[in-house]
């Protein structure tokens, strides 16, 4: 359903802060032209009538019965019932276009036939342990998932999520070095058990699991970090960790090739393979959290850490790999991989027949869909409309990313870069009034998260923008 009903200028405008009143000359200039309501792109789709309780029964169900640390978008959350590949609808049949589903949970897109076919069939057949027992679906995605690695990457285990991946391999990497001592990056994010938690540096989770020879390093943050993109003066921070905080010796280095949760951040150029050396002389494994930028979403390359010219030790990933269903995975070489002969590792579910077979389905549709290439064209028109804007509102401070991984930093003052926490919910909202989904995150929370399902279109790209231009222009 495309929205008919014609919003009034009044029903989206925003209250003005003191900074919007004390913007340029130059800026209100600009923005005196203001951009035309945008429209949402025809979509050949209508749900089925949805039947169930509505957004104030669920949200009233929820405060009773689930933990008070779930939490949600929006003022209002919507009730979402339905979704077809970029789109979700609500309970009332009102189209989103879903901006940020990409790294939640989606990569091909919503309900994707092939994939959908794929889960049903495998569960009419059999849904069960692959622990004792041998099942084909397991072994055709390893085999096809290894295939997608550089290097002697070849060997698999399957988890049910990232967090349980990232653990896995912080597990494998103190058995293999016999050595406790890990290194992450202020800033990551790595997941909820309490080895992750150790390693994650993130103020908007409010992690303080404090754990014994964990080390968070200076992030080689290119927009507020005091070397700017001198990725190899970050790096020497790793190396100070390793001579004067460690014994000289280390397990393992742990990183996102762009952070996600903190903000889209792309690692500065440069720094990968210096710390990647820096740590492999301390006889410690590199591993590369490719849970939020890897399976194409990058469209430069398939992984994130492929675009700094590396190449890990251990590789994480989950989330898109199955499309949404609960799977992760962990690959590593033959030679990590023997290390867990040693201890009576097991995981009941991970690579289950029908979370694999949701897998492989996922690799074939990003092969035959060419996704991969509609992320780096699609998601590099995005960004050039993006930056566009700069000129137009000073709110903007930074746009960033690769591919279908972006991000709009906000700022009350360009020089100061001081985080708009406020004015980032208030756009977040004003979108999701005129049918944009999109997520936020950084240190400060201040920063817009795009990360659509790869089948995201241009015309999808211009909506988005135009509908961040009106909403700007009514600040």
């Amino acid at each position: 359903m495309m929205m008919r009903r014609v919003i009034s200028r009044a029903a989206i405008s925003f209250k003005p802060s003191r900074f919007h009143r004390s913007q340029s000359s130059l800026s209100r200039t600009l923005a005196d032209e203001e951009p035309v309501l945008p429209q949402m792109p025809p979509f050949d789709y209508t749900p089925p009538p949805y039947t169930g309780p509505t957004a104030e029964e669920i949200l009233s169900k929820r405060h009773k019965f689930l933990s008070p640390a779930v939490f949600h978008f929006f003022n209002k959350p919507l009730n979402l019932v339905d979704g077809k590949m970029q789109y979700l609808f609500d309970e009332n049949g009102r189209r989103y276009l879903d901006a940020f589903g990409g790294i939640a949970t989606v990569g091909c897109g919503h309900c994707h036939p092939d994939v959908v076919d794929a889960i049903v069939n495998q569960t009419k057949r059999l849904q069960h342990s692959t622990i004792l027992y041998l099942n084909p679906a397991i072994a055709e995605f390893a085999e096809a998932l290894a295939s997608k690695f550089p290097g002697d990457l070849k060997v698999v285990f399957f988890t049910n999520s990232g967090t349980e991946a990232n653990e896995l391999a912080l597990m494998m990497a103190r058995l293999y070095t016999g050595c406790h001592d890990v290194i992450s990056i202020r800033n990551g994010y790595h997941g909820n058990a309490a080895g992750t938690m150790g390693v994650t540096s993130q103020s908007n989770y409010k992690f303080n699991v404090v754990q014994t020879g964990v080390h968070h390093a200076q992030n080689p943050d290119q927009y507020r970090g005091v070397f700017g993109s001198d990725g190899l003066k970050y790096a020497r921070d790793v190396s100070d960790i390793i001579t004067y905080g460690t014994s000289g010796r280390v397990a393992a280095f742990i990183a996102e090739a762009i952070q996600g949760v903190g903000g889209i951040m792309e690692l500065a150029p440069g720094y990968l393979p210096a710390v990647y050396d820096a740590v492999r002389n301390a006889g410690g494994l590199c591993i590369a959290d490719e849970v939020q930028s890897g399976l194409a979403r990058t469209g430069s390359h398939f992984w994130g850490f492929e675009a700094h010219g590396v190449v890990p030790d251990i590789v994480t990933m989950a989330k898109a790999i199955g499309n949404g269903v609960p799977l992760g995975a962990v690959v590593t070489t033959p030679g990590i991989a023997k290390v867990l002969t040693q201890r009576n590792y097991f995981n009941t579910f991970g690579g289950n027949p029908m979370c694999t077979a949701a897998g492989l389905a996922v690799l074939k549709v990003i092969e035959k869909e060419n996704l991969q290439s509609n992320a780096l064209v699609v998601g590099s028109y995005l960004k050039e409309r993006l930056a566009s804007m700069m000129g137009k509102y000073e709110l903007i401070g930074d746009v960033r990313g690769r591919g279908l991984m972006l991000g709009v930093e906000f700022v009350t003052d360009r020089g100061m870069k001081t985080p708009a926490k406020a004015e980032t919910v208030c756009v977040m909202e004003k979108m999701k009034e005129m049918g944009v989904l999109i997520g936020k995150g950084g240190f400060f929370g201040n920063v817009l998260r795009i990360t659509p399902p790869l089948c995201f279109t241009k015309p999808d790209a211009d909506f988005l923008a135009d509908a961040l231009d009106y909403t700007l222009s009514n600040m």
